[in-house]
């Protein structure tokens, strides 16, 4: 019932579009996740218009406008549509598998469309809609065609729905990882780098390199190698790994260098396997784990690079494992509890398993894999790794890469939209395409299966992530500033820069305020920066030789040696 609603609601916008704007030219306007969205070309409006089409789309629900649907043949939806080029273009696509074409009217309003509608907009409470922001939209998702304007709407079955929608939307504003990357000054965007580069500040590489040292200590003791590698390759081992027949379209265009092509590299793993081929190997070195902290460059378009959690150039937490069939099962195995132990270390629970398989159907993406048994095994393995370990997962058909079934791990970020922020995939595609082998205990050179591997998937947008799920409030080790020394006035400068410098002596990232603001002022931006503890120091502390801490709300006095002792512990 709600999506019908919703459905409903796309027409009633494109109307109200189109009384301001006759000449608009309508593109599709389908049902979302809490909504509707509706695809406009020809039209230049503000956010503030927003209000003016809701306000018109509440006058016309409340007409009681009927939603009537009737069979119309292709030639009679091209008179239908004449002026309209998104309209006709569909209509010859549909037309290939359809004799009858659906259209919608509702009023003066005609819209081609396979339904999904209510009777009458009597079913719509004027109150429970909203239209809630402009973006731009390439048609049919390819910048190769024109860009057009994109207006999205909620809408839910009562005023109450909408409300408690409007008020989880404007928490996760506040702990939008944007915002709080400004307002602590982590990391900027500058048009003259370009949209989907940022820069980190000081405070946000501080954070950045704590997480990459953290997983550079825990891959060493778990067995890996850490490599490092260019940052652009030779046309050929693209062509080699089908990335520039998969991925072309996600890929930088050639760099000409003595008449040779040049890519930036989209993903680590032809390198790896360069790395791998270098020497013969022998099965008493399997399982090799090669890691990389490497950074990749993605061909994203304007109108989805967002922060640090979509970009055109970031850093994984990549390895790629090369095993023989004898330790697949038992490497999988301990790269799972190995991400568990990451996971929970960080603190993150949140999340899920999805099984991505593929869809064969699919010819485009599956349709030049021609030994599907290797599929149907890797698929097999990865699920009986998750069912004997008691893993709860679901199936995404279609969801694998071209070149195997892998696992991801899921969450939702801040706007309920579902995102996937670790994967673990078995690859049997690039043995033969590298000649990735091993010689095995009675000398017979055989293919190795290769695991592709990213438990936090990049650390850009892992820190995003978790910078989003706590709102800023990260845990003590990764804060870029622990603590933060007050002093009342300038008589406590020279006590205040003594407990700093032992601080500092004992690890800790500390900062010392100015000593010309007033106490009140400090306090409230070391709150404002989400340092975790503040410590002031008075008159009274300095006769003590004592200090005053502020912790998560709470206020107690105690000497610097019990300080220094609790926040190494803590850090520890």
């Amino acid at each position: 019932m709600i999506e019908n609603i919703r459905h409903s609601l796309s027409h009633v916008l494109a109307m109200s579009v189109l009384e301001k704007f006759p000449k608009a030219k309508l593109g599709i306007g389908p049902v979302i996740e809490n909504g509707f969205y509706y695809d406009f070309g020809n039209i230049k409006i503000n956010p503030e218009d927003l209000t003016i089409f809701e306000k018109r789309m509440r006058e016309l629900v409340k007409t009681g406008l009927k939603f009537e649907g009737k069979k119309i043949s292709p030639s009679e939806a091209k008179k239908l549509f004449k002026n309209q080029p998104y309209k006709l273009e569909l209509i010859k696509e549909f037309s290939k598998d359809k004799k009858q074409l659906t259209a919608y009217k509702s009023g003066h309003f005609i819209d081609l469309c396979k339904g999904g509608h209510i009777k009458t907009t009597k079913e719509i409470n004027p109150d429970s809609f909203k239209l809630i922001k402009l973006a731009g939209a390439y048609w049919k998702g390819s910048e190769k065609n024109p860009m057009l304007t994109r207006i999205y709407g909620v809408a839910f079955d009562n005023k109450n729905g909408l409300e408690e929608y409007l008020k989880k939307q404007e928490e996760a504003r506040r702990c939008d990882h944007r915002i709080i990357g400004e307002k602590l000054e982590l990391f900027m965007i500058d048009d003259d780098i370009g949209k989907g580069l940022p820069l980190y500040l000081p405070n946000g590489y501080k954070i950045r390199k704590k997480l990459e040292d953290y997983i550079y200590n825990i891959e060493k003791q778990n067995g890996y190698l850490h490599v490092l590698t260019p940052h652009i390759a030779k046309e050929a081992i693209y062509l080699k790994s089908g990335h520039l027949a998969h991925y072309k379209e996600d890929m930088y265009p050639p760099i000409l260098i003595d008449n040779e092509r040049y890519y930036l590299k989209p993903m680590n793993c032809p390198h790896h396997h360069s790395i791998y081929k270098n020497k013969q190997r022998s099965y008493k070195e399997l399982p090799l784990r090669i890691a990389e902290f490497g950074t990749v460059y993605r061909r994203e378009m304007s109108g989805v690079v967002s922060g640090l959690i979509r970009m055109r150039g970031f850093t994984q937490n990549d390895a790629h494992i090369y095993t023989n069939e004898e330790n697949l099962e038992k490497e999988l195995t301990s790269i799972l509890k190995f991400h568990k132990k990451i996971y929970d270390d960080l603190n993150i629970k949140d999340y899920w398993y999805r099984l991505s398989l593929p869809d064969f159907k699919n010819k485009e993406k599956f349709g030049d894999i021609k030994n599907k048994k290797m599929w149907q095994k890797g698929s097999l393995i990865l699920k009986k790794v998750l069912k004997d370990n008691s893993y709860e997962f679901v199936e995404g058909k279609g969801e694998a890469t071209f070149y195997g079934p892998k696992i991801d791990i899921q969450s939702k970020d801040l706007y309920g939209k579902e995102d996937t922020i670790a994967t673990i995939q078995v690859d049997y595609y690039s043995a033969s395409k590298f000649n990735l082998s091993y010689i095995d205990k009675n000398g017979k050179e055989k293919p190795a299966i290769i695991i592709h591997r990213a438990i936090l998937g990049s650390f850009d947008r892992f820190m995003a992530f978790l910078i989003e799920k706590t709102c800023g409030n990260l845990p003590f080790w990764l804060s870029p500033v622990q603590v933060k020394v007050l002093t009342v006035s300038e008589k406590q400068k020279e006590y205040a820069q003594k407990v700093f410098l032992e601080l500092q002596k004992v690890g800790i990232d500390a900062s010392l305020a100015p000593f010309d603001e007033t106490l009140g002022k400090k306090i409230r931006e070391a709150e404002i920066k989400k340092i975790p503890y503040i410590v002031i120091i008075g008159e009274k502390e300095t006769e003590k030789n004592t200090i005053n801490i502020r912790r998560l709300g709470k206020q107690y006095e105690t000497t610097m040696e019990e300080f220094k002792n609790s926040l190494t512990k803590e850090l520890r």
